[in-house]
């Protein structure tokens, strides 16, 4: 049955329609991408596709997308380098979702740690672990919004006797700065922490340095636990999505059975978007490693460009090595608005996504100079 829409209404969704395409045009401080389509997957949208569950065990809610999921998933543990029977993780509605279930396995992994983030940490975090009731210590930044591990030392040698969670940045929200977990491990060796967790943030970051030649490793080849990355941000898709992957030896600690579903609940969310496995499973199977290998390069090498080109009309303009995000001296409230430039205090930024074209660049230096 088709929903039959008033003339008017039609007219007002025309009107939003044209708006948005416009200010699609013209957004260079958001980490969204526009690269993509998924006209091969519009027939799902007829269909009540739910992915309530564990996507790797059985459901009586049969109109799911969990064997696609599961694909979905393989991509990223390979991309994290953990093994197919160590890791477990889903589909989430977005980063915060991914950040909360990771400080969640830390909170039923260490009960009673310390939380440790930078104050260059994103937004939701203070919120998130605010909502878990768990105690919290932030460290100082650098300039460029990495981590301070002297801070960080001395605020872990102020609680030895405390179990350690970490969550660190593989990008930072206005500066892209990277936390580095070799330093991390070096701070918790030196101050002998026996037990402790480490999540990642890797909203933005997690789909561009495992692309890049000598970029920091931040996978479970180190001491990471979990690693939470979202989908709409470089991928791209129409709404936001993400993907958590963890230790399965610390989901075991949250698994709960649901009858009415005859499934295992191991997730935050219960009913979760089926449609998003199927988005990202089209962009992974449609690029491939190469695909977003040559997308990464793409934009770090626009990064430099606009770097450059600001430099040379006198504007203050840098980058973080190995990222996509270009710190700037926050220019007039007119260019922020039209350009849709996040703004800090005195600085703002722009990040450049896989749909972004040297000439957007050039027409916002252009209206700088």
């Amino acid at each position: 049955m088709s929903l039959r829409l008033p003339q008017k209404d039609k007219k007002r969704l025309d009107a939003l329609y044209e708006t948005l395409m416009e200010r699609s045009g013209r957004y260079l401080g958001y980490p969204a991408n526009m690269a993509f389509d998924y006209a091969a997957i519009e027939r799902f949208l007829k269909l009540p596709v739910n992915n309530i569950g564990d996507p790797f065990g059985d459901n009586l809610y049969g109109v799911n997308t969990h064997s696609f999921e599961r694909e979905v998933l393989d991509f990223f543990a390979r991309l994290y380098h953990i093994r197919e029977k160590e890791y477990w993780g889903y589909v989430t509605h977005g980063g915060t979702e991914g950040n909360m279930y990771g400080l969640y396995l830390a909170r039923e992994t260490c009960p009673g740690a310390i939380v440790y983030f930078s104050e260059d940490t994103h937004y939701s975090v203070p919120k998130i672990v605010r909502v878990l009731g768990m105690t919290h210590i932030v460290i100082r930044s650098e300039e460029n919004g990495e981590m301070d591990y002297d801070d960080l030392r001395a605020m872990l040698r102020t609680n030895r006797d405390k179990p350690v969670i970490i969550l660190a940045n593989i990008g930072t929200t206005m500066k892209g700065g990277i936390d580095r977990i070799d330093q991390i491990e070096k701070v918790l060796h030196e101050n002998a922490i026996r037990r402790s967790y480490i999540h990642c943030d890797a909203a933005l970051g997690g789909m561009i340095l495992p692309f890049l030649p000598k970029a920091p490793v931040f996978d479970f080849r180190t001491s990471v636990d979990s690693i939470a990355v979202s989908g709409h941000k470089f991928i791209g898709m129409p709404f936001p999505s993400g993907i958590v992957i963890a230790k399965k030896q610390n989901v075991e600690r949250v698994k709960s059975a649901i009858e009415y579903i005859g499934a295992a609940d191991t997730t935050i969310s219960g009913s979760r978007n089926g449609i998003a496995p199927l988005m990202l499973w089209v962009a992974i199977r449609s690029l491939g490693r190469k695909g977003f290998e040559d997308r990464a390069k793409h934009c770090l090498a626009l990064t430099r460009h606009a770097v450059e080109k600001l430099r040379a009309i006198g504007w203050e303009a840098r980058a973080n090595d190995f990222y996509n995000t270009v710190v700037i001296k926050r220019p007039s409230q007119k260019l922020v608005k039209k350009w849709q430039i996040a703004v800090q205090g005195d600085i703002a930024h722009l990040i450049i996504m896989p749909h972004t074209k040297k000439e957007q660049i050039d027409a916002f230096i252009a209206d700088i100079r």
